[in-house]
């Protein structure tokens, strides 16, 4: 009996803060996006659908495809470095294995606003980088790196490496290493073996860890605004000019309503094509 009642207790408490905080405001956006800018008011309650045709001009083009392509980026650098990082670790001793996660753990107890802002001082021209490479004698004058679309690359990776790694190490530590052993038994060599049974292994693992690395990369905007300044201005920094500066809520939830279709798009490619016993990887 006492379960039961813990148990619709914790359910209603999710259900009423999910309706809350997260179906009433998405159901304002969308709401919102059909309405036009008033000349005294924010909006006005006139059905408009010239929003969303807004979307398709050149100019909003361009800049989903800027965000879409940089975002992309981040994620296959991201894999490049995580995949073999999350394969040290799921092979390591517990020991080893426990220190190498906190290592990635680590950067979570820390607000990602600071820890991007702190990139600055090893990103600017006189930053740790630069001297770092004048006094290993690899550039001889200081690289620009700071407010370009490389310093916002780097920011992104950064912070997001770790999305790639806990999902990719979850998989990988519940590989099967029978089979691996079976593949070098019979002549395959290293190539062969890591595309053709340890890659088809650790899909799931991969498409989770691009998914969760892809759809923050496309929407943070604080990390382009600091690190790129005003040249890099991607979705992100579009709706929050949209809301905030330009005051067009209409139009920035129309962008937002876009953007959130686009990640359920994803998510759906990604339950669709996964096997049950692995989507608990994504989470």
């Amino acid at each position: 009996m006492k379960v039961d009642l813990f148990k619709t207790t914790s359910l209603s408490i999710t259900w009423l803060w999910l309706i809350l905080f997260a179906v009433i405001p998405l159901t304002l956006i969308l709401a919102i996006s059909f309405t036009k800018t008033g000349d005294k008011t924010l909006i006005t309650y006139v059905f408009n659908i010239k929003n969303y045709a807004d979307i398709f001009s050149f100019i909003y083009l361009k800049i989903f495809t800027r965000s879409f392509v940089l975002a992309g980026f981040v994620t296959l650098v991201s894999l490049i470095i995580g995949y073999p990082f999350a394969y040290i670790i799921a092979r390591s001793s517990s020991t080893l294995k426990n220190i190498l996660l906190l290592f990635v753990i680590i950067p979570f107890w820390t607000s990602s606003l600071i820890r991007t802002y702190a990139m600055i001082a090893i990103l600017k021209t006189k930053g740790l980088l630069n001297a770092l490479l004048l006094w290993l004698g690899i550039i001889h004058t200081p690289l620009q790196i700071l407010y370009t679309n490389t310093a916002v690359i780097i920011g992104l990776v950064y912070s997001l490496l770790p999305f790639m790694i806990l999902p990719l190490y979850a998989n990988i530590e519940r590989m099967n290493y029978d089979i691996i052993e079976a593949a070098q038994d019979l002549g395959a060599n290293w190539y062969t073996t890591f595309t053709k049974v340890i890659i088809p292994q650790t899909l799931p693992g991969i498409i989770s860890g691009c998914i969760i690395v892809f759809l923050p990369a496309v929407t943070l905007f604080y990390i382009p605004e600091i690190l790129g300044g005003a040249k890099s201005i991607l979705l992100g920094n579009l709706i929050q000019e949209q809301f905030l500066f330009a005051n067009d809520w209409p139009q920035g939830a129309a962008t937002s309503v876009v953007l959130t279709l686009m990640m359920l798009i994803l998510l759906w490619l990604y339950w669709r094509n996964t096997r049950a016993k692995d989507r608990h990887v994504f989470v």
